[in-house]
């Protein structure tokens, strides 16, 4: 009988979480779903080790661990975060752990699942902030410093684990509809900008545009160490 292939998804009830459950599903994958909230496959916080390490070991239990899909994250600036000169050390410290301190450990325990597992992927949740400066709309920095740190490690797993067969990817969305950007959602003027910052549409984006992204990368054997954005065309201006 042969073994499931198995794709963890962290933050799995959120709205991007969530639309890549379904995806992942779609595509044969057998699905566990991680969260904080209580709902999903495993409760748990993987912005600590004795979480990450759980859910982890959780999918493993389920069959072959094949893909790993970071899409948990939150946004800051109710803890604090902001310009540089205005964030506070508690804002900045919450969002780096569960931003970029979960990315890291979620790695850290998948990685050598991965590796015994004959190779696999993992692709990580940035953000368009993470590649360009944000202005006085969206001038988190602490958030911005999490997604640009995903990148770096993103890719130096990619060099490093290439030749166990382990790829590594960021997906990079802009403005997406979920609840994270209810400010943009219900603020008018900053949603009378979106055909600026996002032309293709000039609206915002949907979770399953960026589930599909992440599946593609997941599942594209020869594409490793890359960002791929999935904007509305933000960063190509």
């Amino acid at each position: 009988m042969t073994e499931a292939r198995v794709a963890l998804i962290t933050g799995a009830l959120g709205g991007i979480g969530a639309a890549a459950v379904c995806a992942f599903r779609r595509a044969g994958f057998e699905v566990v779903g991680a969260d904080r909230q209580p709902g999903a496959d495993v409760t748990t916080d993987v912005a600590t080790s004795e979480g990450a390490e759980k859910a982890v070991q959780i999918a493993v239990g389920r069959g072959l661990l094949k893909a790993v899909f970071t899409a948990h994250g939150i946004s800051g600036r109710d803890l604090g975060d902001g310009p540089v000169a205005d964030c506070t050390e508690e804002g900045w410290d919450a969002v780096l752990d569960a931003n970029l301190r979960s990315t890291f450990l979620v790695c850290k325990y998948a990685v050598p699942r991965l590796v015994d597992a004959g190779g696999g992927a993992i692709v990580t949740l940035g953000s368009v902030l993470g590649l360009v400066g944000g202005d006085e709309d969206f001038d988190t920095h602490a958030y911005a410093a999490s997604k640009a740190g995903i990148v770096g490690l993103t890719r130096a797993i990619a060099v490093r684990y290439a030749a166990a067969g382990v790829r590594a990817n960021v997906v990079a969305p802009g403005l997406i509809a979920t609840e994270m950007s209810r400010r943009v959602q219900s603020d008018a003027r900053i949603r009378a900008r979106l055909r600026e910052l996002q032309p293709l549409t000039g609206d915002l984006g949907r979770p399953e545009d960026v589930a599909e992204a992440a599946l593609y990368l997941a599942r594209a054997e020869f594409v490793t160490g890359t960002v791929l954005v999935v904007d509305g065309g933000w960063t190509a201006r």
